[in-house]
């Protein structure tokens, strides 16, 4: 019956109009009698769809059906045409086209293609690459005077005066001396050119800072230093632990013992989740690292382009029979303006300068111009027509009589003086001084407006884009609820805790020196634990221990002062203490839990790809061998391990993830949904932990489906998540977390100020979509009085047209949406979708890449003509802070490749603490 239902509901509608109506969809799909098709069956019927308007109003379910199929058509027939529509601005559209097409004829971008990478062999490179250079600045050195000057008479104002000052050369209508023209203008143009001379100077030393970044780069004769501006494709390049990346590469070594490292992306996509990267498996295993030029190897990489969550290349070694071929995909690339987390990294450049991911991902610098200018633009138009008239009034007075030419030209510099070119002089100042102000301005220290030409926009925002993480939040995850079902544990309880979970440890004692794996927790009874009630302190040793050991953590330990590298490789030599090590992941969420375990007493000290260890209470070691790992998906939201107790051979798989995930895996409860809520409602970011016991039978035969479904060549994804998925079936419900993503200061106050001032506030974050709503919800940006409306994953104009419609029917809510969806209906309904979302309170775009957030200002500048402003502190804002009116860069802990973001800003805040007001 649901494929039935017309999309658009019909009230107050007449008999007959619903009778046309109901022909009218019949003919659009099949009858009751056909074969029923899928709801998204409509991505096959593009003429269909074009005839299925997604009408904006109810007023159109009142019209009969002639205008019924006109709605679509309807904007169309308003725009302006002829002479109407070149006065109106075609004029501009048509000059900006030609020239436009000018450039484009002169500067023909070089087609990408894909290519051929040499080891440590630019030279062998075949086509000539672009430097590796970073570049911000709007002119060079010789379109520096005719750039200003364009976009200084560019405006009728300027031109205006030019025009008057110029017409003193002729004799028949000079009527002052040269410099009472001249003078002012002059000063004029000379403080303008020497504001952007400053502010053009400031970007050439930023980005001289970045490029003059030097490098270590491996050749035949040793490690040689060089800039990052003269790193070439096929070069070998060294980057160290917390160093950017200067390119985009291809992971070939690590200093790292399993061959992996982790990097942090938060200048790439905004996510300050690490990645965990893996070295090309044929290089990791060569004995040295000069052995990288006594082999002949090539990359294949695919051809430059935008998306950055996706590669496709193929790593091959020739001088060995047969010759070796190892796939390459996205967790063996080290995209440019990344950061190094772990280890040491060797990588083979594949991409240089423009053809980096990261440039790829970033606009244009512009020329941004005030509201005020334009709005004084048009005033200046307006007095100039009324200097005309009442020239021509003046010479009519005279009855025309004479060269009355020449004098209505007289009249008009007479009265040129209506419009005084003090206006020009006393705005530019006003802007110089405002900036100095916002600079002073001790509530504010440390801010820098580095655009000292749209200081005043601040005041007449509409919309206000913000990053989230590094900007709403501090990313700094605290632990702050367990929930058992029958028993909840917070900040003020977590002491008893640490009293249940020394209970099972305490009947064994640690032995001599503590670091042995002989020491473990006593059995459980095989027969009577599921037969009785467990008691707290079992219940509680289970959660935590599943806690600890379901994750993708990895304790690093820092060299002692004076150590040498090699004594990390010797696991005895290791310092274990608590001081000395600090934790890694790929998500803060972890780190979180990890660091609560080991407060209440259970530590995890060690952990490779093949095995982890625990300290319990008492100090002794916990080996465990971890079997099989399922990562964290976006699409299976939950992650999972398989472990091995050493001291008891029991295998054991644990899993965590979102709730709407595990609810249908755990077995049946009556408070799990209800604590989740309760938790979502407090701002805390939940997730459910369960287990599932295995025999050695089970295992056996589940890692022989697993690594069938891994040899598959069609279809190898969906059958590995269908041999994951028979495990995941009455899974035993351990506990319930809490996680709380500590927002910065004041940001709750400070967004409602913000839409209590008319400011239409939307979060544009790369980050995941559980995590975006739970800030929002979490900052107030959502109040908790408003529905949120999750705009489903879309991938054809079906499923956009469905899901539009469903949107359409609610009032007051805000929108969630995903940058994979957004995409979808921006290509097919644009307007639709803008004029509905603004009309949300509220609205959180998820999984955005750059150019996304870039594209979605630019949608609001289009569509409604308002004022925008973007707020970000990452190189994955840049191109957002550009795009928009008024962009602020925010400087934190979060931004330590600061250069891109400066470069790209309006103003820019230095916090002088390290939870400072973000707004």
């Amino acid at each position: 019956m649901a494929d039935l239902i017309p999309l658009y509901p019909v009230r107050g509608a007449s008999a007959a109009a619903n009778r046309r109506r109901a022909a009218y969809y019949s003919a659009a799909g099949p009858g009751p009698g056909a074969e029923r098709p899928s709801r998204y069956q409509l991505e096959d019927e593009s003429a269909h769809l074009d005839e299925m308007p997604l009408m904006m109003s109810e007023e159109g379910f009142e019209n009969d059906e002639s205008d019924y199929h006109t709605l679509p058509r309807a904007r169309i027939t308003r725009r302006k045409r002829g002479l109407e529509w070149f006065v109106c601005g075609g004029w501009k559209f048509l000059c900006t086209s030609c020239c436009d097409w000018l450039i484009n004829i002169c500067q023909r971008k070089r087609e990408l293609k894909a290519r051929t990478v040499w080891l440590g062999h630019p030279e062998k490179c075949e086509e000539k690459h672009p430097r590796n250079s970073i570049k911000n600045q709007k002119y060079n050195v010789f379109t520096f005077i005719p750039g200003v000057l364009y976009e200084q008479f560019k405006f009728f104002l300027n031109l205006y005066f030019l025009v008057v000052s110029c017409s003193q050369f002729v004799p028949a209508l000079k009527i002052g001396y040269l410099y009472t023209y001249w003078a002012p203008l002059g000063f004029v143009l000379a403080v303008t050119i020497m504001r952007e001379a400053i502010d053009e100077f400031r970007r050439f030393q930023r980005d001289k800072e970045v490029n003059s970044q030097l490098y270590s780069k491996l050749t035949i004769r040793g490690k040689v230093q060089v800039k990052s501006s003269d790193i070439q494709v096929g070069d070998l390049i060294i980057v160290e632990k917390n160093q950017r990346i200067p390119s985009d590469m291809v992971f070939l070594r690590t200093s790292e013992k399993a061959g992996s490292c982790f990097i942090r992306t938060d200048q790439l996509d905004g996510e300050t989740d690490w990645k965990l990267k893996v070295a090309v498996s044929c290089t990791q295993r060569l004995p040295a690292l000069g052995d990288l030029f006594s082999i002949r190897a090539y990359v294949y990489a695919q051809k430059p382009q935008l998306d950055i969550h996706s590669f496709e290349g193929t790593f091959t070694r020739e001088d060995c029979d047969p010759p070796v071929h190892e796939s390459l995909s996205i967790e063996n690339t080290l995209w440019a303006s990344t950061i190094v987390a772990s280890g040491t990294v060797i990588g083979v450049v594949i991409y240089t300068g423009k053809e980096t991911r990261s440039v790829m991902n970033t606009s244009n610098p512009k020329n941004k111009v005030g509201l005020l200018d334009l709005e004084l633009n048009q005033l200046t138009k307006a007095l100039f027509g009324a200097l005309v008239a009442l020239s021509v009034i003046m010479v009519a007075l005279q009855g025309f009589a004479g060269p009355w030419q020449r004098n209505l030209f007289r009249f008009l510099l007479l009265l040129s003086y209506i419009i005084p070119i003090s206006l020009r002089v006393n705005l530019d100042m006003g802007k110089a001084t405002y900036g100095w102000m916002i600079m002073k301005d001790e509530s504010i220290p440390g801010t820098v407006v580095r655009t000292s030409t749209i200081p005043e926009e601040l005041g007449r925002l509409v919309y206000l884009l913000t990053d989230k993480t590094g900007t709403l939040t501090q990313n700094e995850m605290v632990f702050k609820r367990l929930h058992l079902g029958t028993v909840s544990y917070g900040a003020d309880t977590m002491d008893e805790i640490q009293t249940h979970l020394r209970n099972p440890y305490s009947q064994t004692q640690p032995p001599a020196g503590g670091h042995t794996s002989s020491a473990t927790p006593p059995r459980k009874a095989p027969s009577a634990a599921p037969k009785v009630r467990k008691s707290v302190s079992s219940r509680v040793h289970e959660a935590v221990k599943a806690i600890a050991l379901c994750h993708n953590v990895t304790p690093v330990y820092e060299h002692r002062a004076g150590a040498p590298v090699e004594a990390e490789d010797a696991e005895a030599d290791q310092d274990f203490s608590d001081g000395n090590r600090t934790y890694q992941a790929a998500s803060p969420d972890e780190v979180a839990l990890v660091q609560w375990t080991e407060s209440v007493g259970l530590t995890l000290v060690s952990r490779d790809l093949a095995s982890m260890r625990l300290r319990g209470p008492s100090g002794q070691l916990l080996t465990f061998s971890v079997l099989q790992t399922f990562p964290f998906t976006s699409e299976s939201k939950r992650m999972g391990v398989i472990v091995r107790d050493e001291s008891t051979a029991e295998i054991t798989f644990y899993m965590k993830g979102a709730d709407v995930a595990m609810s249908s895996i755990v077995q049946y409860n009556d408070w799990l949904e209800e604590e989740c809520g309760n938790m979502a409602r407090e701002g805390l970011r939940t997730l459910v932990v369960a287990k599932r016991a295995l025999t050695e039978e089970q295992y056996q035969d589940f890692e022989s489906r697993h690594s069938q479904a891994k040899l598959s060549t069609h279809d190898r994804a969906l059958k590995v998540a269908a041999v994951v998925e028979s495990l995941e079936r009455e899974m035993e419900l351990l506990c319930l977390t809490g996680v709380e993503d500590q927002l910065q200061a004041d940001v709750r106050p400070t967004l409602e100020m913000l839409r209590n001032a008319g400011i239409k506030i939307w979060m544009l974050t790369g980050d995941k979509l559980e995590t975006a709503t739970c800030i929002a919800k979490s900052s107030h940006l959502v109040s908790r009085s408003q529905d949120i409306h999750v705009f489903r994953p879309v991938t054809n104009r079906g499923e956009a047209h469905l899901e539009l419609n469903a949107f359409r029917r609610k009032h007051d809510c805000a929108l969630v949406i995903s940058g994979d969806s957004l995409e979808v209906c921006l290509k097919f309904y644009e307007h639709e979708l803008v004029e509905l979302a603004c009309q949300c309170p509220a609205v959180v775009c998820c999984r955005c890449s750059p150019t996304q957030k870039a594209h979605i200002v630019k949608l609001l500048q289009q569509h409604t003509g308002r004022r925008t402003c973007a707020i970000g502190d990452g190189g994955n804002d840049v191109s957002m802070i550009q795009m928009a009116d008024c962009g602020i860069g925010i400087e934190g802990k979060v931004c330590p490749a600061r250069g891109s973001c400066r470069a790209a800003c309006g103003c820019r805040t230095h916090p002088a603490s390290p939870s400072p007001p973000r707004s």
